[in-house]
């Protein structure tokens, strides 16, 4: 019986090894992202002008999918509700965004990027628009994070007003939750 018990205690550790370094193969164990995941993210924020005189707030999601452990590529949706000088308005953004992530140490994974997309609705003047962007993820959660953007974003009617029209942009900000799967 004492054989019995000592096999068994055998047989169950080794078991729990061989379980534990499977999951380490698999990745089951990384904190972050990794090529071949995607990723979702649920944000409110906000808009300023760059004197801070049109300020609003929004709403945002995303979706992304990682080409890579660094590079994502993702499609963003924001809806906005600005308040101030030029008069109330509520307007979306779709943007395809393409963002360079830095592993820094197990939970940290700051990020710098460009996205190009459009702005539409009441009050806007419906336009394409591009951005810089940087932003911080913190892992809480091997997969879960939270995050805080920044871009600096530019409209124009047509590729030749994009160069002109960079010191006219406004500040976007937003700060949420992102899930990796």
């Amino acid at each position: 019986m004492k054989n019995g018990k000592k096999l068994a205690i055998g047989v169950g550790l080794l078991g729990l090894a061989l379980g534990a370094s499977s999951v380490q193969a698999a990745g089951l164990g990384a904190w972050g992202m990794a090529k071949g995941d995607w990723d979702f993210t649920l944000g409110g924020g906000g808009t300023s002008d760059k004197e801070f005189n049109n300020n609003g707030g929004n709403f945002n999601a995303s979706v992304g999918y990682f080409l890579s452990d660094a590079f994502e590529i993702a499609l963003r949706q924001n809806l906005s509700f600005a308040v101030g000088a030029g008069g109330d308005a509520v307007a979306g953004q779709t943007r395809v965004a393409v963002d360079y992530h830095f592993k820094l140490g197990n939970k940290f994974r700051p990020y710098v990027g460009a996205n190009f997309g459009g702005i539409y609705g009441d009050g806007v003047n419906d336009s394409f628009a591009a951005g810089l962007e940087a932003g911080l993820k913190y892992y809480v959660l091997q997969k879960t994070y939270l995050f805080g953007h920044f871009e600096w974003q530019w409209a124009f009617d047509d590729a030749g007003d994009a160069g002109s029209t960079f010191d006219d942009g406004a500040f976007i900000y937003a700060a949420g939750v992102g899930f990796n799967f």
